[in-house]
């Protein structure tokens, strides 16, 4: 019998790669440009947000009102090219463990299909993905300018997976994988598996009470659960 599709959606920060404060850098610069805000995200804890999510919390906290329509797209296409010089001089840019291993093993799996889901904006994740090398290695994606809510963000990546392979993949054979705890909750917000890996913010002891369906140290251990949880059913 054919085997059916998987589709694994993965975050980016923490989860594939570390920006080492490049995404930050480029969007405090935007910031204090337009704005005359300094040291925005000095405040702001980004793990598992959007950036729609970070640029609401933000204006609420500095400029004591919400974004006016059309302004927080003006700022993304301000802070992609910021973001691509700041990747650039990025001294503590890494990937994470496995990473590249990993995205090889899935890549040679039969009907298994990659995209992300990631609070970044599409640029954001582009070039960020693009400095790690590893944009061309995913199809789809949910972004950080799709949506505020997460898990409205992981259900446009599950539609857009839909699109990509033409038709239904069942929800147990998708699988989101991040380093959040809201990582987590979208995917069970969504119906989908959930993996949590213990190489961004959050410890393996709050990750292993966040209610996911495994729990990594780091992403090496991703082949054995794919064989034993997903492969030939």
């Amino acid at each position: 019998m054919q085997q059916s599709e998987i589709l694994y959606l993965f975050d980016i920060d923490g989860t594939l790669l570390l920006s080492g404060g490049a995404g930050a850098q480029a969007l405090d610069q935007v910031l204090e440009r337009r704005y005359g805000i300094r040291g925005a995200m000095a405040s702001i804890s980004p793990a598992g947000k959007t950036d729609l999510l970070i640029l609401g919390e933000i204006f609420a906290r500095h400029l004591d009102r919400a974004p006016e329509p059309g302004e927080v797209t003006t700022i993304l296409a301000e802070y992609v090219p910021c973001l691509r010089a700041t990747l650039a001089a990025a001294t503590r840019f890494r990937l994470m463990p496995a990473v590249v291993e990993i995205l090889d093993f899935l890549a040679g799996e039969p009907g298994v299909h990659l995209g992300v889901a990631t609070g970044n904006s599409e640029g954001g994740a582009r070039a960020k993905l693009e400095h790690a090398g590893l944009w061309h290695r995913f199809a789809l994606g949910g972004y950080g300018d799709d949506v505020s809510d997460r898990a409205v963000l992981v259900e446009r990546a599950i539609e857009r997976g839909h699109r990509h392979i033409g038709r239904s993949i069942a929800r147990e054979r998708i699988v989101v994988i991040g380093d959040t705890l809201r990582d987590v909750r979208a995917a069970r917000a969504c119906g989908v598996r959930a993996v949590a890996v213990a190489t961004g913010s959050v410890d393996r002891a709050t990750l292993e009470n966040s209610n996911a369906d495994a729990v990594f140290d780091t992403l090496a251990e991703l082949p054995a659960w794919h064989h034993r949880e997903l492969k030939g059913r």
